[in-house]
């Protein structure tokens, strides 16, 4: 079942001598329960296409439908709704709110909402995130890696649609980072979470079920690691089954 689609996705910026395309004509689709990893060289457009998925950035043309949204014929205040609702976003540089404690980090998609969060979902996410003894702490009282999972958490707290991340490994050390890495995939197995990760990081294309690469702001190669196709898509079909 298709939850991402992306039509000719262009970007500019600048004009005459200073224009830059950052992105040209990009297309393709992504499936309920996806792991995709993109890829590129710095300067491809890689980041700009995520910002773009994500409702942070304006593409120049084109559109991006995610769970048959067309979300850029949305208004400011729907995009805003939309985007908290449907889209969680994971940067390399965390984003917590240092006045915040991490249950309430956790949680603020669904305060802004003025929703009350599921206890036991929230319970089972902080333990697979290894974050049960640390909710009432501060951001600056956590180690990159424990602020990384409270970025995490907070993405995948509204059950959304899409999960995005940039570089989420970039500035951890080795071991944060395999243990960040282990634990998006485990929310893409357990929660069927439809994942997208922007890397430079060629172990962590590996463990994607697809590579797609990114070149001058142009897809230069889509595809499946092997295996790892058909695994996906009767894992998509068992799900639109049980729902």
């Amino acid at each position: 079942m298709e939850v991402l689609r992306v039509e000719n996705l262009c970007k500019t910026y600048g004009l005459g001598d200073t224009r830059v395309d950052a992105l040209r004509n990009v297309s393709f689709s992504v499936d309920k329960g996806e792991f995709v990893a993109i890829i590129g060289p710095s300067g491809s457009g890689k980041s700009t296409l995520l910002h773009i998925l994500g409702g942070v950035d304006r593409p120049s043309s084109g559109q991006v439908v995610i769970d048959g949204t067309p979300i850029y014929d949305l208004n400011e205040t729907k995009m805003a709704i939309f985007r908290r609702r449907q889209i969680g976003l994971i940067y390399q540089f965390y984003n917590l709110l240092p006045v915040l404690n991490v249950r309430e980090n956790l949680t603020l998609p669904l305060l802004l909402d003025g929703q009350k969060p599921d206890e036991k979902y929230l319970n089972e996410l902080t333990r697979v995130l290894g974050l049960k003894e640390r909710m009432n702490h501060l951001p600056n009282q956590l180690s990159g890696g424990q602020q990384q999972r409270v970025s995490i958490g907070r993405a995948l707290i509204n059950h959304p649609a899409l999960v995005l991340a940039d570089e989420p490994t970039g500035n951890l050390d080795s071991k944060n980072s395999a243990e960040i890495v282990e634990l998006l995939k485990e929310s893409n197995r357990q929660y069927h979470q439809t994942l997208i990760i922007i890397t430079h990081d060629e172990r962590i294309a590996l463990q994607a079920d697809r590579v797609i690469s990114i070149e001058d702001g142009r897809i230069s190669g889509d595809q499946w690691q092997t295996g790892r196709q058909s695994q996906a898509r009767e894992a998509s079909w068992r799900q639109g089954v049980r729902a």
